[in-house]
């Protein structure tokens, strides 16, 4: 009996070792698969459906699939998205990638390249207090409208458009630029402006709300542009272009989905993201954006849409010098993204 008892003993205590080594408890085998993930804080421009492939992404797990613990921060503008990129708050920013030129013009040294593009068109609309069917661009004049922060891409396409249709921005109509981003919607529901321009799901919600009504897009309007850009400082590019090309790879696998399921399934994946708006919302708000064809197919940054973009920022006045595409374009992980799919 004391044999059989010792050889159980021993059979018991192998048993234990086998287990230990293999990882077989659920809290070792969850702290090692957390281990194995690198933390990143991107920092996005806002928080809005626009950005579905982006959401898509984190819940269908594709940044885990590619090692990254993803932690997301909502900047509320590219001002205060690249000041977080700049400081070492934020690993990766996401926002209008003018903000890169400005920084690079200023003459860093450390300055911010653009790695990959997400979406091929402006994400706002033009919300009237009224119903207008019949709205022409020209009712605009004489009155007054919420627009962006002055230099922000919203802001400045905003006036690009209206240049295009004979309007002067300055002399036609006042565009109000005092109102923080994140709080253009409440302003314009408590009495101020005519017209406002809006992200979704903001002017969706306007418009069920009876408080406005969604007259024209912006990006219809505007065409193809190079509106929102990933981009990291160039001095951590140089560092970790394996964390670079882990996170591209996980947004192009986003922008796989969302180019080839239906607005209700890439509603239901992001939902998640945006609880206190109603699914029927979110899915005809992913229907607007996918019927005026917004996100790419790929992320690749191409040089005539950054010459498209130093084109508005100078019809603006706000760059005067040649800015070297080179310098803050990498299309590297891009391309390598489309390889590894």
């Amino acid at each position: 009996m004391k044999n059989l008892s010792k050889k159980a003993l021993s059979l018991f205590l192998c048993l234990v070792l086998i287990c230990s080594f293999a990882g077989c408890s659920p809290n070792r085998t969850e702290k090692t698969s957390n281990a194995a993930l690198t933390k990143i804080t991107l920092n996005e421009v806002a928080h809005s459906i626009f950005y579905a492939p982006q959401y898509a992404a984190i819940e269908l797990g594709y940044f885990k699939d590619e090692g990254i613990d993803l932690e997301l921060v909502t900047g509320f503008g590219a001002d205060k998205v690249m000041t977080s990129l700049v400081s070492g708050d934020a690993d990766i920013g996401f926002m209008g990638s003018e903000s890169s030129v400005y920084v690079y013009e200023e003459g860093s040294s450390d300055y911010c390249v653009n790695f990959a593009q997400l979406t091929q068109r402006a994400g706002n609309f033009l919300v009237s207090r009224n119903s207008e069917p019949d709205f022409k661009w020209t009712d605009l004049k004489g009155k007054n409208v919420i627009g962006g922060r002055d230099g922000g891409m919203p802001e400045m396409l905003f006036e690009y458009i209206l240049k295009k249709h004979g309007i002067s921005p300055k002399e036609d109509l006042n565009i109000i630029q005092n109102v923080d981003f994140g709080s253009t919607s409440a302003a314009f529901t408590s009495g101020i402006g005519d017209y406002t321009i809006e992200f979704e799901p903001s002017a969706t919600l306007l418009e069920q709300q009876n408080s406005g009504y969604v007259v024209s897009s912006l990006g219809t309007e505007s065409g193809y542009v190079p509106y929102t850009a990933y981009c990291v400082k160039s001095s951590y590019l140089k560092k970790n272009p394996k964390i670079v090309q882990s996170f591209t790879n996980a947004i192009q696998k986003g922008l796989d989905y969302v180019n080839s399921h239906s607005s209700e399934e890439i509603a239901n994946v992001i939902a998640p993201q945006f609880k206190e708006t109603d699914i029927a919302t979110i899915t005809a708000i992913v229907e607007r954006y996918s019927s005026q064809d917004t996100w790419k197919e790929d992320t690749v940054f191409a040089k005539e849409s950054f010459e498209l973009l130093l084109d508005i920022l100078k019809d603006a006045g706000k760059v005067t010098a040649e800015i070297p595409y080179e310098k803050l374009v990498t299309t590297q992980y891009s391309k390598d993204a489309l390889q590894n799919k």
